[in-house]
């Protein structure tokens, strides 16, 4: 008599029904996991008390400079501690996104007055990539706000017409 999970193996090659219903691990109890109950603290406030008590102990402040120093960005050391926090069950994604901005700049905040050298961002040109050009910021504001397209455009006309810089006029062209 064969084994009976080699049976039903068997069957799952033959039937391509037999699996899990769709949508099954929504109604499976995860309460076995951290992230499955309720966060413990819900007030963004009492959240970043907290993160910021953790980032002034002295071997967790030293840990943060090590990783700085040793280029890891501040972005990723948010990134770090809002998912840690929440795979902990201490608070909700939601609060960790409302808090990125503040712990970021508290980091950022330490590491100056302390005189350690930080990267914000992972990659270099996150401020710059995708920068909008005079001509297309122009172009963009002609078709979604004509009115100020217009006004602007007026206002560098008289600016000409006193002797005044020609430096933007190449973008409000039509």
């Amino acid at each position: 008599m064969r084994d009976l999970t080699t049976a039903l193996q068997d069957v799952a090659k033959k039937d391509p029904f037999a699996r899990a219903i769709p949508g099954s691990s929504l109604t499976a109890d995860n309460t076995k996991w951290n992230w499955g109950n309720p966060p413990r603290e819900v007030d963004p406030e009492v959240v970043l008390d907290q993160a910021i008590d953790f980032l002034e102990q002295p071997s967790n402040k030293a840990e943060m400079y090590k990783l700085l120093i040793g280029g890891v960005s501040v972005e990723t050391l948010v990134e770090g501690y809002m998912i840690q926090g929440f795979q902990e069950g201490k608070f909700s994604p939601d609060v960790g996104l409302i808090l990125k901005p503040q712990l970021a700049l508290y980091m950022t905040s330490m590491a100056e007055e302390d005189n350690i050298p930080y990267k914000l961002f992972e990659r270099k040109d996150e401020l710059t990539k995708d920068e909008t050009s005079d001509v297309e910021f122009f172009q963009l504001m002609k078709t979604n706000n004509p009115n100020m397209f217009s006004y602007m455009k007026e206002m560098l006309n008289q600016q000409i017409r006193e002797g005044g810089s020609t430096q933007m006029q190449e973008g409000v062209e039509e």
